[in-house]
């Protein structure tokens, strides 16, 4: 440390000792008591003023360089990569990382599909009201543990009086396959407010959820307070959740469209087909 450092360190004190001393100038050689405490008090403020503005802008200091850390860091980094396929891949994770940045700053957080399917079963566990979803529907719906996990915690929402509907997305030819029967029913005994929605009759998404890319149609909505969505294109991540109410806002004017152009169901025997299709077999 140098000694102008040191200096500028205690420049508080040396300020209180010049006050005090000439305080007790006043004091005692000129017999100005009135004086000596005028210069005494001035001394003490201008001593605290010294103290708090010093302690300002060494804050500040600190903050405009933890920020010039943050800011340069990577191109300094970037800068010292020499090989130009290291350079390349070097690009592609800023590009990554930034795409990351911009989901958060949005309020949704990136999940792989374990944390996805971990936190819809989180958020299955703490509603209280109802859980609303839209989920591509294909043979071998099934097969995926963690998708079944996130159902027992439906089944659990179920028994705490939980009213879940569920959207199923798929094809007219999609509906009487052996294996999307088989989910359909088991949801519809479970109690689940099923229906089926035909891709070629859902609306169009881009404007509504405000992404450049395609929607999955599949997210959940939990107690209008919380979403999950799978993305359309998963890579890194497999999809997000979001509690920002503007967000959730868009989803449930989605859920919406859906709803309005999705089919309820019913049983006949072992097989569930369109309520309508029943309706017309009756008359």
């Amino acid at each position: 440390m140098t000694i102008n450092n040191k200096i500028q360190e205690m420049a508080v004190f040396i300020e209180f000792l010049v006050g005090s001393g000439l305080a007790i100038f006043f004091h005692t050689v000129l017999k100005n008591e009135q004086a000596a405490y005028v210069i005494f008090g001035l001394g003490i403020l201008l001593s605290l003023v010294t103290y708090l503005v010093r302690e300002d802008i060494e804050k500040s200091r600190a903050s405009l360089l933890e920020q010039y850390r943050q800011v340069h860091d990577i191109p300094f980094a970037l800068a010292q990569i020499a090989d130009p396929e290291c350079q390349v891949k070097a690009h592609e994770l800023i590009a990554g990382a930034k795409r990351t940045i911009t989901l958060l700053q949005q309020g949704s957080i990136p999940l792989d599909e374990t944390e996805f399917y971990h936190e819809g079963a989180k958020l299955s566990d703490q509603a209280v009201r109802q859980i609303r979803a839209v989920d591509p529907l294909t043979p071998g719906w099934w097969s995926r543990g963690a998708l079944l996990n996130l159902y027992q915690a439906n089944l659990r929402a179920l028994d705490r009086g939980v009213r879940i509907t569920r959207i199923f997305v798929l094809t007219p030819e999609d509906l009487p396959h052996p294996e999307v029967q088989k989910v359909l029913l088991s949801q519809h005994r479970d109690d689940i407010d099923v229906r089926v929605a035909f891709r070629g009759e859902l609306p169009a998404t881009n404007d509504i959820i405000g992404r450049d890319t395609n929607c999955s149609f599949d997210f959940a909505i939990y107690d209008d307070r919380a979403v999950t969505e799978v993305f359309a294109h998963p890579g890194k991540y497999f999809g997000r959740k979001t509690v920002q109410t503007p967000e959730v806002a868009k989803y449930q004017h989605l859920y919406e469209l859906i709803e309005h152009s999705a089919h309820p169901l019913t049983v006949e025997g072992d097989r569930v087909i369109l309520a309508a299709d029943s309706v017309d077999l009756a008359s």
